[in-house]
């Protein structure tokens, strides 16, 4: 075992004295022993003079300075007494005129060379359109004939409106959201006090704006409706609910991470179930997806799927939307 060293002793040694100087209790590497503190104490009211003189001049200069900077910053975006600015404001009027003229005479221009409404030459009356109309429910197995047109003969279309719903939300939330680490105590601070009325209405319409959304979205293909117009009387729910209860009981069953979650499966099932349906179909592969009963709930193939997709893609971003630009965090 060590021997243990007297206190007086160990404060001549070097470790001790580099140990004070990293302490900052030594100016240098020097025989600096505690003696010398009391020698020095005198001088302390004089070095904390000079270190608040110093400091009033530190900051002296740094308002000098930013007096200057903004002097020279004035003298060089003058705006009232600089030429080269005055000549770009009357030449970007006279070019703003000039191109709004332009895109008015272009537009009239194209707008005049469109054909008579209702002639029978016109490129709506044609070969498409008939298709739509006299086969989609051969082809589609789907009754509403506009569904089957969405989400089967145009559905690369779809998918294309589905991930910009989603590439929109991604952008709200880099533009809004606020990464504060401190969270809110109050949940009510972005929503009205408890209102007894409100949560009354919302406790009896919630329930069945919920069932008629999903409605809308499972019978997409018998009758109107499909996943855009139900998403969108779900999202409505979800926004009255969230008005009515506040976020803390909303956030139980619907995050952020949810939402993530929810569109990510939604369009990844819907790309790769149509990415079947167009390998099949320009190979001219026979899909072993049926058709199902014509009016039957599960039928049209993959409609009542994908309807479901583009269902809950549209209704989690009505409502994520909505929370952005109410309270900027999600």
């Amino acid at each position: 075992m060590s021997k243990k060293v007297p206190e007086e002793q160990y404060q001549q040694t070097f470790s001790y004295k580099f140990s004070q100087w990293l302490e900052g209790n030594s100016s240098a590497l020097s025989d600096y022993t505690p003696e010398d503190k009391n020698r020095n104490s005198g001088h302390e009211k004089v070095q904390r003079w000079d270190t608040r003189e110093e400091q009033y001049l530190i900051q002296k200069e740094k308002q000098q300075k930013k007096k200057e900077k903004m002097k020279l910053t004035e003298q060089v975006y003058d705006m009232e007494h600089n030429t080269e600015i005055r000549i770009f404001r009357k030449v970007y009027r006279i070019f703003s005129a000039l191109f709004c003229i332009f895109l008015v005479v272009m537009l009239l221009t194209a707008v005049s060379a469109l054909p008579d409404f209702g002639n029978e030459e016109n490129p709506v009356n044609n070969e498409v359109a008939a298709r739509y109309i006299e086969k989609g429910l051969q082809e589609t197995g789907a009754v509403n004939i506009v569904t089957g047109m969405i989400l089967d003969y145009r559905a690369f279309d779809t998918l294309g409106e589905s991930h910009v719903l989603f590439i929109a939300t991604c952008t709200v939330l880099i533009l809004l959201r606020n990464d504060k680490k401190e969270k809110e105590i109050n949940d009510r601070t972005h929503e009205p006090k408890n209102d007894v009325i409100l949560q009354t209405v919302a406790r009896i319409l919630v329930p069945p704006i919920f069932i008629f959304g999903i409605y809308l979205i499972l019978a997409g293909h018998l009758g109107p409706g499909g996943g855009f117009s139900g998403g969108a009387v779900i999202g409505a729910g979800l926004i009255l609910y969230l008005n009515a209860f506040g976020f803390a009981k909303t956030e139980k069953f619907f995050t952020v991470k949810t939402y993530r979650r929810i569109s990510f499966c939604a369009l990844a099932c819907y790309s790769i179930a149509k990415s079947y349906s167009f390998y099949t179909g320009a190979n001219h592969i026979e899909s072993v997806i049926p058709l199902g009963t014509p009016g039957a709930i599960i039928s049209s193939g993959l409609i009542l799927l994908l309807n479901i997709c583009v269902g809950t893609v549209v209704a989690g971003t009505m409502y994520t939307f909505y929370v952005m630009f109410r309270k900027g965090d999600y």
